[in-house]
């Protein structure tokens, strides 16, 4: 009996050690092999934690600031020509009202003069109804409700009716204008609205702006499950989302933002990406992606969610792909996340990406090819199908 279980004991070690050293393998490889100017990477000490992407055009920075001088200097009619500008691109016009929202949050006496000036401005009254319910939200805070004081829920309860009347005043100056209804569909979860009262708002919203991305980040959170709803409710709005957006939008994001709430909801997204299935879907959503202008403000983060769950799926080949489109930035989740040092996680990341391209069937195959042919003419250079 004795000779067996020493025998058994002597496999199970060589079954955890062999293990062990495949799994350092990578690593190791990371640490001293790796170069990732020949897998198309931007070089380790070029890398940027600062940011998640390129700085947005000079142009559209100096437009802001033109904006932001004016209304600190009390003049609302740059920010009201700001926000008209944008016409039914109603994406972009929602972010040119969260901006002026922001600005009013610092002080908003240029906001009643424009108020006062064009009273059947819906975007001078949908900023105001943003305001309230950021300065209502302010009060909670971002914590689980279970660890917000009895006394900031009591007055976020109370704050959040007058925003939502606000909203609805806002709806009315514009039948057409989907900025009232966002403020509305964030307001009602906060309201706590049953899910009939919420899908009379959502629909409203949809007649007006079906493929809006911010609008749909709000319904997500109201269908997760830290919310009214759950993993499998959430998992479904996003992939429909995926399925009926237009090309060059950022709306197949939504499930990388669902990977997300079930990540720090739930420790891992590793479920959702295991199945053959999500891995398709996964890749529906990156070459949707792919099809976003450069120019983008919110593609940078969401190619940085993209890169990960690519690897955490096993889809390296688009891991690899989604890398060399972010450069060098890396200040962005998951890097940026607690006490992780970005520069660090991301670089291993996109280490781990080329290491398994390289060891793939085809990624052997381009190395030898690579390799004959370097013994063939003289040339030293790496394997081709790590370019």
């Amino acid at each position: 009996m004795l000779p067996y279980l020493l025998a058994l004991a002597a496999f199970a070690l060589v079954y955890v050690l062999t293990k062990a050293v495949r799994h350092s393998r990578p690593f190791t490889w990371i640490r001293t092999g790796f170069v990732p100017a020949e897998h198309g990477l931007v070089p380790l000490d070029a890398l940027d934690p600062t940011r998640a992407g390129p700085p947005a055009p000079a142009h559209v920075t100096a437009e802001r600031q033109a904006v932001a001088d004016a209304v600190w200097a009390g003049d609302w009619r740059p920010a009201a020509a700001y926000a008209e500008a944008a016409g039914t691109d109603w994406d972009e016009r929602w972010d040119r009202l969260e901006l002026l929202q922001h600005l009013a949050e610092d002080g908003d006496g240029w906001l009643t003069d424009w108020r006062a000036e064009q009273p059947g401005s819906c975007d001078a009254a949908t900023v105001a109804a943003a305001v309230l319910l950021h300065r209502a939200w302010a009060v909670r805070g971002s914590e689980y409700a279970r660890k917000v004081p009895a006394a900031a829920m009591a007055e976020f309860r109370r704050l959040l009716p007058e925003a939502m009347t606000a909203a609805q005043r806002a709806a009315s100056l514009d039948p057409g204008h989907p900025g009232p209804w966002i403020v509305m569909a964030t307001t009602a979860r906060g309201m706590q609205y049953s899910a009939g009262q919420f899908q009379k708002i959502w629909q409203e919203l949809c007649e007006r702006a079906p493929h809006h991305a911010a609008a749909h980040w709000q319904a997500l959170q109201y269908w997760c499950a830290k919310w009214y709803g759950s993993d499998e409710a959430m998992l479904d709005f996003a992939t429909a989302a995926v399925r009926y957006a237009p090309p060059g939008s950022t709306l197949p994001g939504l499930w990388l933002h669902a990977l997300y709430e079930l990540e720090t909801r739930n420790g891992s997204a590793r479920p959702a990406l295991s199945t053959d299935s999500g891995k398709a879907l996964l890749g529906q959503v990156a070459h949707a992606l792919a099809l976003v202008p450069e120019h983008h403000e919110d593609l940078p983060r969401l190619r940085h969610l993209l890169a990960h769950y690519l690897g955490q799926a096993g889809l390296h080949p688009l891991a690899l792909a989604v890398f060399r489109q972010i450069g060098p930035w890396c200040g962005a989740y998951p890097w940026k996340h607690k006490d992780k040092d970005p520069v660090t996680e991301f670089h291993k990341a996109r280490g781990l990406a080329a290491w398994a391209v390289l060891q793939s069937p085809a990624g052997k195959a381009a190395a030898a090819a690579g390799t004959a042919a370097g013994s063939g003419s003289g040339s030293g250079s790496g394997p081709a199908g790590a370019r």
